[in-house]
């Protein structure tokens, strides 16, 4: 789905539409993250965990986590009067991964929602996000009882190119799900501008 442009009534208004991906690990919290900053009720594609499903996903660190998401979760959340944001969850087991591909066509950028706890678990979306050109920002998600880490040490641990952003937010909590969404947008706007003018010079 690619950013989108439609006239109100009489052409006075431009309604924006862009797509965000949201995605990382397994059990990192992206159905929570869209379900918290959804206006509207989120679509979910969970499903329960089955014992078949032991021999090839990771649990390790989520043994509480009882369902799991096998297509994506889609929600849609207004920053601003003519401005809306449509959030694609990505499923995070490896063997869903053939969906990214369809999944990211004509997004503006993605969220890489990360656990300190797990960090090694996020190397394969930033990778893809990083071989694909996608702009990303990379998103702390701040469990209890987690430890803390500060945004340039995670930066340092993941070895992120100079400038992504990583901040820190509380996937369960609306305001600063909604936090992470505008620094993405702000960050991809600048990484599409910057592209452009490297084309035209």
């Amino acid at each position: 789905m690619a950013p989108e442009l439609s006239g109100g009534i009489g052409g006075d208004t431009a309604a924006l539409a862009l797509k965000i991906l949201v995605a990382g690990g397994f059990g990192v919290g992206k159905t929570t993250l869209v379900g918290a900053v959804s206006e509207i009720r989120p679509l979910r594609t969970e499903e329960q965990l089955s014992e078949a499903g032991e021999s090839v996903d990771d649990t390790g660190g989520v043994d509480q986590k009882t369902t799991t998401t096998v297509a994506m979760d889609f929600g849609r959340i207004t920053i601003r009067s003519g401005l809306s944001l449509y959030l694609f969850g990505t499923p995070g087991q490896d063997r869903f991964w053939f969906l990214w591909d369809e999944l990211s066509q004509g997004a503006l950028g993605a969220v890489v929602l990360a656990d300190t706890r797990r960090l090694e678990d996020s190397f394969p979306a930033v990778d893809y996000f990083e071989h694909r050109r996608i702009p990303f920002v990379v998103a702390v998600n701040c469990f209890p009882g987690a430890r803390t880490y500060g945004a340039h040490e995670v930066s340092r641990a993941l070895d992120l190119d100079r400038g992504t952003p990583v901040v820190l937010c509380d996937a369960r909590d609306r305001d600063s799900g909604k936090e992470v969404l505008i620094r993405l947008v702000e960050y991809a706007g600048r990484m599409h501008t910057a592209r452009l003018l490297d084309s035209v010079g």
